[in-house]
């Protein structure tokens, strides 16, 4: 804000989900874009090339990413993205130029979760999972116990576009939205480790 006093600031949404921060930078001059949820606030043919536009800590997708391109705007010069977040994507690509599947533990609508959903579905078959119920639902569907049929109703939204039931829960791996709780996603992989074994043997895993 010192440093551009004549050009138009925003953030792309909250730089932290911090009531009394983002206030204090409304005050100062400065908008967001989008809500949390994705929703535009300020429609993106209101910017233009002169204006500054910070990516928040959670990162955001490539198709906001191309956006801000296309209307003149570098998104990577004012990007705040985590570093650990962008390990998650790191690991996210590596594991599908492996040839895995990525099981994303995170919510959904959570700015991280389109992130890192955006990024990773470039390289990998990518699927979401809230928490270790939706975990149980994925493992009873990788084992036969819930029909193939029901995967595209109950994890609807959170799949890549193509994703195959019966080609690509062979080799899989998971990694996390940063913010949940670490010992949920050990569960989440435990309790997927525990299912790809039972259903393929140990040489698969």
């Amino acid at each position: 804000i010192t440093e551009n006093p004549d050009k138009r600031i925003f953030l792309l949404s909250e730089m932290i989900h911090n009531p009394t921060v983002n206030r204090e930078l409304q005050l100062q001059g400065v908008k967001f874009i989008q809500d949390t949820k994705g929703n535009n606030l300020i429609e993106w043919a209101e910017l233009t090339a002169d204006d500054i536009v910070i990516i928040p800590a959670f990162g955001t997708t490539i198709e906001i990413e191309k956006t801000l391109e296309s209307i003149g705007i570098n998104p990577y010069h004012y990007n705040t993205t985590c570093p650990f977040v962008e390990k998650v994507w790191n690991k996210s690509e590596e594991l599908g130029k492996k040839g895995f599947t990525v099981v994303i533990h995170g919510k959904a609508n959570h700015e991280e979760t389109r992130a890192t959903f955006s990024h990773s579905r470039i390289n990998a078959p990518s699927v979401i999972v809230r928490d270790i119920k939706e975990a149980t639902l994925l493992s009873k569907i990788i084992s036969g116990e819930i029909p193939i049929e029901d995967f595209n109703k109950l994890f609807k939204g959170k799949y890549s576009e193509g994703f195959d039931v019966n080609k690509h829960f062979i080799n899989i791996g998971v990694v996390n939205q940063t913010t949940m709780l670490a010992s949920e996603t050990e569960e989440i992989s435990s309790l997927l480790k525990n299912t790809m074994l039972a259903k393929y043997g140990e040489e698969v895993i």
